[in-house]
């Protein structure tokens, strides 16, 4: 079974912490069978005080990380006050030297900044929180830090920016590792949504939307069932009885996308789905994800996921997702 550790040091933000046993623990196989364990440990075993007015007690100490597939390290107040190597506590340094060199490494929010301090980052694709990543550009700038997006998958190390966007972190390492069809489930348990590309924007001057009637939901819905149509953002306006420019600008505010965008990503996750779960050919899967043709989504699949529909396949028979 694959063994997550999660490292919690003081000032942890419960949050953040809660995360990797709330949402891999949610992952059964068919049988109901858990698919991961999780642990959580500290640098000394011992209880550690978190952002919020309690501590938490652990069971385990930093010899944990030893025989960790994935480590995931939670976002801490105290982590913006390490400015570089010399500024990294002794205790987590040591820490972070157990990981075995093929763990996967999940760095949280600001946890970027001591994984960077760590030299674990160099060279490496990075977010961190929107608020924090001007400082952070000045401290590591042999990082390839991208301050709008929600995660970033570099391999060995992924980061994820504030708060909620570890949730779409760790989905996609459930997708990665077992398919959309498990992580799906785990999103619907958590009542969470169950994809948000990495390369979506933070958008933090977005206001929150009003709730009304008159918004764009219906016209979501909608499309959902049809996407294998040629769907034009003429054909969604009409839908939703508003005029193009309204509609864009009500849709970019409660989505975050633009319409296209959001097309896109839909029949991308589609695509994935029908290449997991059938034996359909990618001739008919690119007609009925509303792609048309096999070159259309074989370019959609590579920029959003960096392979063809027959690795894809290949990928998810081999691990039997």
């Amino acid at each position: 079974m694959h063994r997550v550790v999660v490292l919690a040091v003081d000032g942890v933000i419960p949050f953040e912490l809660s995360l990797a046993s709330r949402l891999f623990g949610a992952a059964t196989d068919a049988e109901e069978r858990p698919l991961y364990e999780v642990v959580t440990c500290s640098v000394d075993g011992g209880p550690v005080r978190t952002a919020a007015d309690f501590s938490i007690a652990v069971p385990y100490d930093a010899s944990a990380l030893a025989g960790a597939d994935t480590v995931v390290l939670p976002a801490a107040e105290e982590f913006l006050a390490i400015t570089g190597r010399e500024t990294l506590p002794r205790p987590l340094a040591r820490a972070l030297d157990r990981i075995r060199p093929e763990a996967r490494i999940v760095g949280i929010c600001v946890a970027t900044f001591p994984l960077a301090a760590a030299g674990l980052l160099d060279g490496k694709p990075a977010a961190t929180h929107w608020a924090h990543a001007s400082l952070f550009q000045r401290l590591y700038p042999q990082v390839e830090l991208n301050p709008e997006v929600l995660f970033t998958d570099g391999g060995r190390v992924l980061t994820s920016a504030g708060a909620a966007s570890g949730i779409d972190l760790l989905l996609h390492l459930v997708r990665l590792d077992h398919g959309s069809r498990v992580a799906n489930q785990v999103a619907r348990r958590c009542v969470v949504p169950p994809q948000r590309e990495g390369g979506q924007a933070q958008y933090v001057e977005s206001p929150v939307p009003p709730s009304t009637d008159n918004g764009t939901s219906a016209t979501r819905a909608w499309a959902l069932e049809r996407l294998e149509q040629p769907l034009q953002l003429a054909d969604l306006a009409r839908h939703a009885g508003m005029s193009r420019r309204t509609f864009t600008r009500r849709f970019r505010a409660e989505v975050g996308l633009s319409p296209g965008a959001w097309l896109t990503a839909q029949r991308v996750e589609l695509a994935r789905q029908l290449l997991e779960s059938t034996d359909l050919p990618v001739s008919r899967i690119a007609e009925r994800s509303g792609f048309g043709t096999d070159a259309t989504l074989r370019q959609r699949l590579h920029a959003a996921i960096g392979v063809s529909p027959g690795a894809y396949r290949r990928t998810f028979r081999a691990s039997g997702a």
